[in-house]
């Protein structure tokens, strides 16, 4: 299949790291359908990249809204009769902060920060992938990236951060499952940390570009045939759990 012929989705990508993985597929020749909470806020991501040349499709989409994630599992399918690529970007950081550095107790932590990180962070890009797989297994074709964070790995885990540590360790659980199950299918499935990146989230004192920070994600969406699965990547290597 070319590339033309193949549709994207980024999650989260009306700035930072999603509007640079859409910016990067777009590139590419794919068809990328951009998606984020706030409509204005897509129509302007939409129209930074058309004003670079690229074409891109936008939907609002809540990660975290099961009607939401069912409409655009519907428009897919009228739309395109296909998806090839679902980047699930979208993520929330709310843990607390005490005169900039994150509180490092979890006696300190607050439930209900926590229970929201999860919705959008996990349970979001469960949501995903059980609504969109089905076009991924009709075509025999399939990339799901989980972009993950170096918090979330239990090899290197530490206090801090506790909403955002616990969300993303269960998302590269969730990666691994997913994989395996669909070991026997052309469809790779496999989490990435882009490193400390200078976004909204990351801060202006982030080492890493928005470039520097989608460069594997954008790697890992064009994974060949029988490439491996279900495993975690930084700078287009493999990383423990």
């Amino acid at each position: 299949m070319s590339a033309p012929d193949k549709v994207a989705l980024v999650t989260g990508a009306n700035r930072g790291i999603g509007l640079e993985v859409a910016r990067q597929l777009a590139q590419a020749g794919l068809k990328v359908v951009l998606t984020c909470r706030d409509d204005k806020k897509g129509k302007q991501a939409q129209q930074e990249l058309a004003s670079a040349g690229l074409a891109v499709d936008m939907r609002t989409l809540d990660v975290t809204s099961a009607d939401s994630v069912r409409d655009l599992a519907l428009y897919l399918r009228k739309q395109y009769g296909r998806l090839d690529i679902l980047v699930n970007n979208a993520g929330i950081m709310l843990d607390r902060f005490e005169d900039g550095q994150p509180v490092m107790s979890i006696m300190d932590c607050d439930l209900d920060q926590v229970r929201r990180t999860m919705e959008t962070n996990l349970y979001g890009a469960l949501s995903l992938t059980k609504e969109l797989l089905p076009l991924m297994k009709e075509n025999h074709f399939g990339r799901i990236v989980n972009v993950s964070s170096g918090l979330g790995q239990i090899s290197e885990m530490g206090a801090g951060y506790t909403g955002y540590r616990l969300s993303k360790a269960a998302l590269n659980a969730l990666t691994c499952m997913v994989a395996d199950e669909l070991s026997s299918e052309n469809i790779i499935v496999n989490a990435c940390c882009p490193g400390w990146v200078r976004t909204d989230m990351g801060g202006k004192n982030a080492a890493r570009s928005v470039e520097e920070g989608a460069d594997t994600i954008v790697w890992l969406c064009q994974s060949a045939d029988g490439s491996v699965s279900g495993k975690l990547f930084r700078d287009r290597e493999e990383q423990p759990w």
